[in-house]
């Protein structure tokens, strides 16, 4: 018989060896306890137990209704730090957003605003950005142009930046705004669904017009942004929609069923157009993030720190993210360096949702 032989005797096992083998390594007297043929065994009663679950219940101490960002100086995100400004070493040319025309909505404050400068900021020279009011949609366009003319990245007059109002809820709203980029820039290269609300009641105490107005905004926004995008997308694009980890996963202990499942809708939609309009190059790709510390976060866990510890506790990293953790997905999405990613979702939780 030759080693290699040998070899495979040694490690076969016939099916009959198997449970004498497994016993080996159990405890006998445990084993004899066990259920044999589908018999009841009391041995196991000490862990037929019931408790309250301390890490996977809903709580309705922690309802809110939609917040309101705080009035003053504060965009609700990270501008400057680390990764911000020229980079003057070799980098991946497809990376760059110049020459493309980038659209996001929900732009004036929060995380569509940080996606908007992070645009400009890899090189785009043309953007839109999209709000519910013109003004603060008008405001946040003159000081993204003026941020990047006063901190040396531009010189004035070199970023087209344009502030429109829109009820993306309204599908003749979001028609006519962007029959406006069309006016003004022809097309569109790059379009990012940043709008959406979030609110928090246990489900038979959750107001059925909230529900309607949070499911409006939330899907049925991204989706007719979506379609007027794609039509300004003659040789293709890039459509990024933003959804949350909670479209995959329950996040505890706060109470939000419909924001859930209206971002599992946004992250499906996502998938289904990818399929949809594949062949004619407009790629539509997913980011859902966990917990960001936004301005809008800040105002609800000023109110309730219990809250922002409960969430703390279940993130692997131990931390929230900074809205700059996003810029890096929102850039690949958008350019060209993903021009065979479609379909795709990009989590950016810190590992919640490995658990």
């Amino acid at each position: 018989m030759t080693a290699r032989a040998v070899s495979r005797s040694s490690l076969s096992l016939r099916p009959t060896q198997l449970p004498l083998l497994l016993r080996g390594f159990a405890d006998s007297k445990a084993l004899a306890q066990s259920p044999q043929d589908g018999q009841y065994s009391a041995g196991y009663d000490k862990h037929r137990k019931e408790v309250t679950p301390k890490l996977a219940g809903v709580s309705g101490e922690f309802e809110f209704a939609h917040k309101q960002p705080k009035a003053g100086d504060d965009i609700g995100h990270d501008v400057q730090g680390p990764g911000h400004g020229k980079h003057s070493k070799r980098t991946l040319a497809s990376l760059s957003m110049d020459g493309k025309v980038c659209v996001v909505t929900g732009a004036a404050r929060g995380l569509g605003n940080m996606m908007a400068r992070t645009f400009v900021e890899s090189g785009a020279d043309a953007i839109v950005l999209i709000d519910l009011k013109q003004a603060d949609a008008e405001a946040a366009a003159k000081d993204l142009t003026d941020w990047f003319v006063e901190h040396g990245d531009a010189q004035p007059g070199e970023i087209k930046a344009i502030g429109l109002g829109c009820d993306v809820s309204s599908e003749a709203s979001v028609k006519a705004t962007f029959a406006k980029i069309k006016e003004e820039f022809g097309r569109v290269d790059a379009c990012v669904t940043a709008a959406g609300i979030v609110e928090n009641f246990v489900a038979h105490e959750y107001p059925t017009d909230k529900i309607r107005k949070l499911l409006d905004i939330n899907i049925m926004g991204t989706w007719f942004c979506a379609l007027e995008a794609a039509k300004l997308m003659p040789e293709g694009g890039s459509i990024t929609m933003i959804g949350s980890m909670s479209g995959s996963v329950v996040n505890v202990p706060q109470p939000q069923t419909p924001y859930n499942f209206s971002k599992a809708a946004v992250r499906h939609m996502a998938r289904s157009l990818a399929v949809e309009w594949a062949t004619q190059n407009i790629r539509v790709n997913c980011i859902s993030p966990g917990y960001t510390l936004t301005n809008l976060t800040k105002v609800i866990l000023d109110a309730n720190t219990k809250l922002r510890d409960e969430w703390l506790h279940r993130i692997p990293m131990g931390r929230m993210a900074d809205p700059s953790d996003l810029k890096g997905a929102v850039i690949l999405l958008g350019s060209d360096a993903s021009k065979y990613i479609t379909g795709a979702e990009i989590t950016i939780d810190g590992g919640y949702t490995c658990l």
